[in-house]
């Protein structure tokens, strides 16, 4: 059994490794000087190799077409993820939020035990770009690739989507999906951080910890989250904006702003005694000058703005409504978002092969017999935290053993 495996990041090379250990004879296929470049940037460096939790955990952070993924987390699982990485030498270890990284935080690790594994087993790596699918008589042939024929019984399309570009991510995946008569749901950037009218360049460099980020489309409530963000010049970014980034999909038909809550840990009526205390130490001094001991500095005055409290209003003259409105700011601080940045920036790209024309069961084309899909290319994606490797490492291993034993 000849089988090609076009793309040479997460996917891919358990797709390549999973074939060959099945005793298929495996060509792999990446364009870039060395595998695994986008697995180099993810978590910072680290690689967030997958989340330690259960499959049902794993289905409820994926947005788009979870169902579609039964079988393959059935079949290499969190935890199967985890074994496979600790057999192949790499310990791992569990941080906030169950993300699961190298204990030695290198994403190199992890791409070096993969490509150790796939060379052990006889996988061949050809550096040369893809260029089309060998089609014979409504047949799949092979792929014709720096323009020689690989032959092939089987060919794992395992390309990635559009995102990070730079890594090899250019959408070719699409191409070949379009060729053998499949419909590709168009890309679009998900996870990725978003843009507000006119920018944040006040605030920008701004990093808020331990805050509530709740998203609202069109004024209804459609996710809400604890953790991190960052102001940019051009918006907003951090790990809980490139999550709910991926709740926005309706821009242009849609309108979307977000609420930050900067003291999540305090209620209504905890944070009003704060406050009166605060106050209570500062009754002679401007307004603006009292809120030092609860914001930090960058953030205050956009604070101020927003309550519409004179800033040289002294505190002892602020009257109940206005430390109300005060209340309400720090509680609901709020941000309009008008767009995302470029898909050439996000972590994952949302749109792909449709998933309803691939089985999910074998990752096999319904179109073309003999194809198969594998990770980003596919129109899945979940949120941040280690979900989008799960689904390559999942989808890669189905393809390659559906491809290797049928």
């Amino acid at each position: 059994m000849n089988i090609v495996v076009i793309g040479g990041g997460a996917a891919g090379l358990m797709a390549a490794g999973t074939a060959a250990e099945n005793g298929a004879r495996v060509t792999l296929l990446e364009t870039n000087e060395k595998v695994g470049r986008k697995l180099f940037i993810t978590g910072k460096g680290r690689c967030n190799v997958c989340n330690n939790c259960d499959i049902q955990t794993v289905l409820q952070n994926v947005p788009v077409n979870p169902r579609f993924l039964y079988s393959a987390l059935g079949g290499f699982s969190p935890e199967d993820v985890m074994a496979f990485f600790t057999s192949h030498g790499v310990p791992l270890k569990t941080e906030r939020g169950n993300r699961v990284f190298p204990v030695s935080d290198k994403a190199a690790d992890i791409i070096d035990a993969l490509f150790t594994w796939i060379k052990c087993v006889g996988v061949i790596i050809k550096h040369t770009a893809a260029e089309r699918l060998v089609i014979e008589a409504g047949r799949l042939a092979g792929v014709q690739a720096g323009g020689a024929l690989y032959p092939a019984d089987r060919v794992i399309v395992a390309t990635g989507g559009v995102s990070y570009p730079q890594t090899g991510s250019t959408g070719d995946g699409y191409r070949f999906a379009k060729q053998a008569g499949h419909t590709v749901v168009p890309p679009n950037p998900s996870l990725v951080p978003l843009v507000t009218p006119g920018g944040c360049e006040e605030l920008m460099g701004l990093s808020l910890r331990n805050v509530q980020v709740t998203v609202f489309e069109d004024n209804k409530r459609i996710w809400s989250e604890f953790g991190e963000m960052l102001f940019t010049h051009f918006g907003l970014s951090g790990p809980l904006i490139l999550s709910a980034s991926a709740h926005m999909r309706h821009f242009g038909s849609k309108g979307y702003h977000i609420e930050i809550d900067l003291k999540p840990a305090l209620d209504e009526k905890t944070l009003d005694k704060r406050l009166l205390s605060d106050f209570g130490a500062h009754k002679n001094s401007d307004f603006i000058n009292a809120l030092g001991g609860l914001l930090p500095r960058k953030l205050i005055p956009a604070v101020v703005r927003l309550s519409q409290i004179d800033p040289h209003a002294k505190v002892n003259g602020i009257t109940r409504q206005q430390r109300a409105a005060l209340l309400h700011t720090l509680k609901h601080f709020l941000v309009v978002v008008s767009g995302k940045r470029p898909v050439a920036e996000a972590i994952v790209t949302s749109g792909g092969v449709s998933v309803r024309e691939v089985d999910p069961k074998t990752m096999e084309s319904k179109k073309l017999h003999g194809l198969y899909f594998a990770g980003e290319v596919l129109d899945v994606d979940a949120y941040t935290g280690g979900f989008n490797l799960q689904i390559a490492w999942s989808t890669g291993r189905l393809a390659g053993l559906s491809a290797a034993r049928q």
